[in-house]
């Protein structure tokens, strides 16, 4: 399901139009990325948690010499499934 087909279901279980449909959507997904920018954890109680997550540098090697590279330190965005959500993908 790619954004298009979202924005027509939530519109279609919701009542919106597509237009109002993809303007909540917008909001929340600015809302979220937002949240994880300043370093706070979203919860959704039964679905999941998006959180940012510290990478440790590291040495990682280039596939095509065999060399050596250093990796720097990195935060990377995550998501951890919540209870409700697994269940009901099982």
């Amino acid at each position: 399901m790619n954004k298009t087909e979202l924005v027509a279901k939530i519109a279609e279980n919701s009542g919106l139009t597509k237009k109002d449909a993809e303007a909540s959507l917008n909001a929340t997904l600015d809302s979220i990325q937002d949240a994880l920018v300043s370093g706070d954890k979203v919860v959704l109680t039964g679905f999941g948690t998006f959180e940012v997550r510290e990478r440790k540098p590291r040495v990682g090697h280039n596939p095509r010499t065999g060399a050596p590279i250093n990796i720097d330190a990195q935060r990377s965005p995550a998501f951890k499934a919540g209870k409700v959500l697994k269940d009901a993908v099982r």
